[in-house]
């Protein structure tokens, strides 16, 4: 995960793109942010940490408005539609994959759905520990799909068409890996508020009943509190 890491773009399925992708997790992002309690963010400043084109930083500074955000990500197609689409707001974009070059820079950092895709997650979290303030705190989105029937055929969609494959994560190494930097850790099952779309998931499971297990019982929120000194 360093400068000589960079590509073009990460998802690379001939029938959706990034575009797709993104238009995919909109309302995945919306539902993140109905557990983050933190509702005023004004004078903070917010990473991206595996941003793609930008879309959550705008969704976010259009629901919670921030000082200033940066977006970071390998993908560089993807960085520069990000600073095209950016227009007036308060952000910026790099195609880079060292966030600790801003060194205590952010109260907040986030990362939704991306745990899953980083090689080494006790380098991930010594460099998230060095660009957030002390005491910032760490959003990152996981999906445990361990137990899983449909874990075979997600593993093999995602690395059939994305340029870095899917790693052997669970809740376990996640929580070893922070902890070990001294990030306070927790977590929580982001249950269901409403009906579960099925339309979504039928690229991705092979049964309702795999989605609907992810649903309720494999999708996390950990919330990353980093160290006051």
């Amino acid at each position: 995960m360093n400068e000589q890491s960079l590509y073009e773009v990460w998802w690379q399925h001939p029938g959706e793109g990034e575009q797709g992708m993104e238009d995919d997790h909109i309302p995945h992002w919306k539902r993140v942010l109905g557990f983050i309690p933190e509702e005023n963010l004004e004078d903070c400043s917010v990473l991206d940490f595996g941003c793609n084109q930008g879309g959550f930083l705008r969704l976010l500074y259009e629901l919670r408005p921030f000082k200033e955000g940066v977006g970071t990500d390998l993908a560089r197609q993807s960085i520069e539609i990000a600073n095209q689409r950016k227009g007036g707001l308060p952000l910026e974009f790099h195609a880079t994959g060292q966030p600790e070059q801003f060194v205590h820079r952010f109260d907040f950092a986030f990362s939704l759905a991306v745990l899953y895709l980083i090689p080494n997650l006790d380098d991930h979290a010594l460099k998230i520990k060095s660009c957030l303030k002390p005491g910032g705190v760490y959003y990152a989105t996981f999906a445990d799909y361990t137990s899983n029937p449909s874990l075979p055929a997600i593993r093999e969609r995602i690395n059939s068409n994305a340029v870095i494959p899917m790693q052997d994560h669970n809740l376990d190494t996640i929580t070893q890996a922070f902890m070990q930097a001294g990030f306070q850790v927790s977590v929580r099952r982001m249950l269901p508020a409403g009906f579960v779309d099925l339309s979504h998931g039928k690229k991705w499971y092979n049964r309702v009943v795999d989605q609907l297990q992810f649903a309720y019982e494999q999708s996390y929120l950990f919330r990353f509190v980093a160290p006051q000194a």
